[in-house]
C-alpha cells in the first residue's frame, strides 16, 4: 500500500529501522528481522507430466486443496543466517514461541537482541503475557530492543524480501502437506545459511530525505 503524503509517523519509524541498518555488526546485539507468511497446500489430483529438454513440466489445473501452513522468517543479514519456522497457524501463541526460540536457542549469548519486524496485531510484547506467566513474559521483552517498520512500509523489514527469496528459490510449486513444506524450506535454510547469504541494504536515511521527501512533512 502507498503511506500518506507527510506522515510523520511514517518516517519516524521508517528513520528508527534505517538508524538501526547503519549500525556497525555487534555479536552481543545481533539484528535480527522477523516477518511471515503463508502457504495454501496443495495436493494433485493428476500426475504431473515431467520437465522434457524444450519443454516445461506441466500440471493438470484441477487440484485439491490441504489446508494452509504459516510460515515464520527470523533473519539476522548481518550474520548471513536464516530460520523459518513452519506452524499451523499465525496466532499470538505461535509468535511468542517463536521469539522464545530466537532467544533461548539461536541466540542465547547475545546481550539483546535488537528485533525489527512489522506492526501486525500479534507482533507485540503483549502476545508474550497471552502465552507465557508474567515473569516469563517480562524476561523475554528484556531480551529484545524493540523496533517496528512503518504502517504501509514493509517492505523495509528486511526479514521480507528473504521471503520473496524463500518464494521463488523454494516455494512456487505446488507443496501437498505441512511436512513436505517443512523439509523443503529447511533444506533451502540450510543451503542459503552453509553460504552465508547476506543482505546488502544500502538505502539510508539521508536517501529517504530525498526520495521519499513527499513523506515528510514540510515546514516554511
Amino acid at each position: 500500500m502507498i503511506p500518506p503524503d507527510a506522515s510523520a509517523a511514517f518516517v519516524a519509524n521508517m528513520e528508527d529501522v534505517l538508524e538501526v541498518y547503519q549500525r556497525p555488526h555487534d555479536p552481543q546485539r545481533p539484528l535480527v528481522c522477523l516477518d511471515e507468511t503463508s502457504k495454501q497446500l496443495i495436493i494433485e489430483t493428476r500426475a504431473p507430466i515431467p520437465a522434457k529438454p524444450g519443454r516445461k513440466a506441466r500440471h493438470d489445473y484441477e487440484y485439491e486443496r490441504n489446508g494452509v501452513a504459516n510460515l515464520f522468517m527470523v533473519f539476522a543479514p548481518l550474520e548471513g543466517w536464516r530460520h523459518v519456522k513452519v506452524t499451523d497457524r499465525h496466532t499470538a501463541i505461535d509468535y511468542a514461541h517463536t521469539l522464545r526460540d530466537l532467544s533461548d536457542v539461536h541466540f542465547p549469548d547475545a546481550a539483546k537482541i535488537v528485533l525489527v519486524q512489522d506492526n501486525l496485531n500479534t507482533h507485540k510484547p503483549a502476545s508474550l503475557y497471552e502465552t507465557f506467566p508474567a515473569a516469563e513474559a517480562r524476561r523475554l521483552v528484556e531480551r529484545f530492543e524493540w523496533h517496528y517498520t512503518p504502517k504501509h512500509g514493509s517492505w523495509l523489514d528486511m526479514a521480507e524480501s528473504e521471503l520473496g527469496v524463500l518464494a521463488s528459490q523454494c516455494l512456487d510449486r505446488r507443496i501437498a502437506e505441512k511436512q513436505i513444506l517443512a523439509h523443503e524450506v529447511n533444506a533451502w535454510q540450510d543451503h542459503r545459511n552453509k553460504h552465508h547469504a547476506k543482505a546488502n541494504w544500502q538505502f539510508k536515511t539521508a536517501d529517504a530525505r530525498v526520495k521519499l521527501k513527499r513523506l515528510y512533512p514540510q515546514f516554511g
